[in-house]
C-alpha cells in the first residue's frame, strides 16, 4: 500500500468500503499502487494496468488495455464509443465485488500477462477519425489554420475533431470551431 494513496480510500464516499475491497484483490496481484487523475492506478514495471474510480450510480476497475482482454465472462464496459482501449469492470455493491473475487483477479492477472508481453491495442490514427464539413471549410479558408492544427499532436488532434463533430447541430459545431481556432493557431489543446 502506498500512503500517499490512503487519502482516496479515507475519504468519505458511498463507494468507500468498495473501493477497499477493490485495493486488496488488485494488491494481492502484486501490482504496484501510484496516484494518478486523483484516483488510485496500478502499475506493473512502468505501465498502469487498473485504476480505480467511482462515479454516481457504480464503481469501475479500469483496465488500461481492456480491449485486449478475452472477457470469457462478458463483464467489461466500453465506456464510451471513443474509448478505444480501456474497458470497465462495474460494480454497484461492496456484496457484489465480494461474489466476484475471483473473476476480478483472474481479468487483472490477464491484464498484467498482456503488458508484460507488451501488447497494446492498435489506436486508430488521426486521419481515420471524422472531419465534420464545417471544420473543414474552416481549414480550407485559413491555411495558417491547418498548419497549425496539422503541428498539434495526435491526441490533441482527435480531442477537437471529437469535440467538433460531437455537436448535433451545425451552428452548434460553427460555435465551437470558432471558439477554438485561437487555442489551435496557439499551439493548444482543447483543455489546455
Amino acid at each position: 500500500m502506498n500512503p500517499d494513496v490512503d487519502w482516496f480510500f479515507n475519504k468519505a464516499s458511498k463507494w468507500q468500503d468498495a473501493y477497499s475491497e477493490l485495493r486488496m484483490y488488485v494488491l494481492d496481484c502484486g501490482l504496484k499502487e501510484e496516484l494518478k487523475w486523483g484516483c488510485p492506478c496500478y502499475i506493473a514495471e512502468k505501465n498502469n494496468v487498473v485504476l480505480i474510480h467511482g462515479f454516481k450510480d457504480y464503481c469501475a476497475l479500469l483496465f488500461m488495455q481492456g480491449a485486449l482482454l478475452k472477457d470469457p465472462k462478458k463483464v467489461l464496459i466500453q465506456q464510451t464509443a471513443n474509448v478505444q482501449s480501456a474497458r470497465q469492470m462495474r460494480f454497484k455493491s461492496v456484496e457484489e465485488i465480494i461474489k466476484k473475487k475471483s473473476i476480478i483477479k483472474a481479468y487483472i492477472k490477464e491484464a498484467i500477462a498482456i503488458d508484460k508481453a507488451g501488447l497494446k491495442v492498435e489506436l486508430k490514427k488521426t486521419t481515420e477519425y471524422f472531419v465534420p464539413e464545417e471544420f473543414q471549410a474552416v481549414l480550407e479558408d485559413m491555411p495558417e489554420l491547418k498548419k497549425a492544427f496539422e503541428k498539434l499532436t495526435p491526441g490533441r488532434q482527435r480531442g477537437y475533431l471529437l469535440y467538433f463533430s460531437s455537436a448535433k447541430q451545425s451552428k452548434t459545431r460553427e460555435d465551437r470551431i470558432e471558439k477554438y481556432v485561437q487555442h489551435i493557431l496557439d499551439g493548444k489543446g482543447l483543455d489546455d
